[in-house]
Order: C-alpha cells, then sequence, then structure tokens
C-alpha cells in the first residue's frame, strides 16, 4: 500500500499527487487537517527519517511558533509540535512497501516506484 500524508492545498503535495496519478501509481491520501497524525506512527516516522527532515521550518506555521520553542527544539518537543500541529510536518510524507520519504522529488519518486 502507498501512502502519502499532507493537506490538500500545498503545492508540493500537488505535485506529489500529479506525479503519482500521470504513473499509475494507486496511493490512499491521508490529510493531516482533517485527520491528524497519529503518534505511534509519527515516532516511526521520526525513527526512520528523524525529526530535523519531518520538521518544516521554513513554512508559515513554524514562523508561528514563538522564539523560545523555536530555539529550544530537540526531538522530545518537535514531536509534541508535529502532534498538536500536523501542518507542520514537511510535505508530502510518502510511506511505499516500509519504505519512506519525506518532501517531494521526481528523481526519489522515480528511484521508489520503478
Amino acid at each position: 500500500m502507498t501512502r502519502i500524508y499532507g493537506i490538500p492545498n500545498c503545492d508540493t503535495m500537488k505535485k506529489a499527487r500529479k506525479w503519482l496519478d500521470s504513473h499509475g501509481v494507486a496511493y490512499e491520501f491521508h490529510d493531516y487537517r482533517k485527520h491528524g497524525v497519529d503518534e505511534q506512527r509519527l515516532r516511526a516516522w521520526v525513527r526512520q527519517a528523524g525529526w530535523e527532515a519531518l520538521l518544516n521550518r521554513r513554512g508559515m506555521m513554524w514562523r508561528k511558533v514563538p522564539d523560545d520553542v523555536k530555539v529550544n527544539i530537540d526531538e522530545a518537543s518537535a514531536i509534541e509540535l508535529m502532534l498538536s500541529t500536523p501542518s507542520i510536518i514537511k510535505r508530502p510524507v510518502l510511506e511505499h512497501n516500509g519504505a519512506l520519504r519525506v518532501g517531494f522529488s521526481e528523481k526519489d519518486y522515480e528511484a521508489m516506484f520503478h
């Protein structure tokens, strides 16, 4: 099963979903805004990719985080932040056959599916 996590109106999500559709890849879309993110799944992603790769420090949600939280961010506080504000997770997160990709790159997707 291939599952992609993110929010529908994100430009990077749109590119990733378009790529999957145009390459005939069947997938399930998980909308963070509607369904949040499961703590067990998030912790598994952190083990696989690292919290730094998952935390989107370039987006609007990061800019809203208080400076004292930003300065002292570590794995535990990053996980709590991502659980409480799933849209701060870098998008998309793609799960496929036990592999995990964070962000979108045509090259990475090509390697993953061919």
